[in-house]
């Protein structure tokens, strides 16, 4: 069975499988929504980056790339052009990383910050993109040097940085404020739990939603925590229905907050979705996806849908298979599948309103270099 590569810790050992799945593919009932192939990445990499610039053209940085028994972090990045489908190297990363974030700044910058390099390492360091030269410039490193954790940009043009895994392969409660101005991180208010593998999402009123993860002992959790960027500080808010790992959450147009699949207690894929309604603090079970995944992507669309693409399903295989989510109804609904069964890659909304999906790894566990388009 595959093992999920979310936790991005760049060594063999934890890529060992059983090929002895099947990958699940969307049946017959679909509604539109076609997948079509684009131009290849220049380096097959999985547990990578990839953000919209204020150009329409999508930044991809490091990752993971892995081909038989052979996996080393990425320093390369590259560029993909909507309008001729192609990719194009631009500068290296100064320091080769995999499990970093990278967020798009006010000033039209990428910060990326943090990850796991050679042997595991967990790195500090942090990097500027220049979008105009195509450069990556040194900034002001990580109190914790972290890998897996997340990185939101607030409303007051900050970074916040959240959790993830230590030097000491734990998962972290710290928390971090990067400021654009000074190029400067600061320590904020730590988290009520520890925890890897989770979503943090920026809710409609400035404050961030954390929610699941792993904690110290390594199990998923279902409790969710609010940061407030005024104080500095976290409240805990109603904790999930299902305690779940390596899943997504998405704003919806309403406010509210979709999550969706990951691992559970004992490390199974699940299929339920739940809906966090900020007003309250509660969360209300929605449907239920027709396959069960992890590791998979979640991304809104302009309609107001969110499309669920790949991942692992319940034997640990990567999918193919993608899923519609309309929270008129709360219901799903299957759509046309991807060309390549693929998880922990990357998918980014165009300005073109396509959907494109990049790299990930296969079911030979190999990084894949393909990417595709949803139409």
């Amino acid at each position: 069975m595959l093992k999920s590569l979310w936790l991005a810790i760049p060594t063999t050992c934890l890529l060992l499988v059983l090929l002895n799945g099947s990958t699940a593919l969307a049946g017959s009932n679909t509604e539109a929504g076609v997948w079509s192939t684009t131009g290849s990445l220049r380096d097959a990499r999985t547990v990578h980056t990839a953000t919209l610039l204020s150009n329409g053209h999508v930044l991809v940085v490091g990752g993971l790339n892995i081909s038989g028994i052979a996996a080393a972090p990425l320093a390369s990045a590259e560029l993909y052009n909507p309008s001729t489908q192609v990719w194009s190297a631009t500068g290296n990363l100064h320091t080769a990383r995999t499990g970093h974030t990278a967020t798009l700044l006010g000033n039209g910058q990428v910060l990326v910050a943090g990850g796991a390099g050679v042997d595991s390492t967990r790195i500090a360091s942090a990097e500027l993109y220049n979008l105009s030269t195509g450069a990556w410039s040194a900034t002001g490193s990580l109190h914790d040097a972290r890998s897996a954790h997340t990185a939101t940009l607030l409303n007051n043009g900050q970074v916040l940085v959240v959790g993830g895994l230590g030097t000491t392969s734990t998962s972290l409660a710290t928390a971090e404020l990067y400021d654009p101005r000074t190029g400067i991180w600061s320590r904020t208010g730590m988290m009520h739990s520890p925890r890897v593998g989770h979503t943090a999402t920026l809710l409609s009123n400035g404050q961030l939603l954390v929610t699941g993860g792993m904690d110290t002992t390594g199990a998923a959790v279902s409790s969710a925590e609010l940061y407030d960027p005024s104080t500095g500080t976290w409240s805990l808010t109603g904790s999930m229905h299902t305690a779940r790992t390596a899943h997504t959450a998405t704003l919806l147009t309403n406010g509210q907050v979709l999550v969706v699949g990951g691992l559970d207690s004992i490390g199974t894929a699940v299929s339920s979705a739940e809906l966090y309604n900020p007003s309250t603090g509660t969360w209300s079970l929605t449907g239920s996806l027709h396959s069960a995944r992890d590791a998979h992507t979640a991304t809104l669309l302009n309609n107001g849908q969110v499309l669920v693409a790949g991942g692992l399903d319940a034997t640990g295989t990567p999918t193919a298979s993608a899923e519609l989510y309309d929270p008129s109804t709360g219901t799903w609904s299957l759509t046309g599948s991807m060309h390549n069964a693929r998880a922990q890659q990357t998918a980014t909304l165009l300005n073109n309103n396509q959907v494109l999906v990049a790299g990930g790894f296969d079911s030979t566990s190999n990084s894949m270099a393909s990417a595709e388009l949803f139409m």
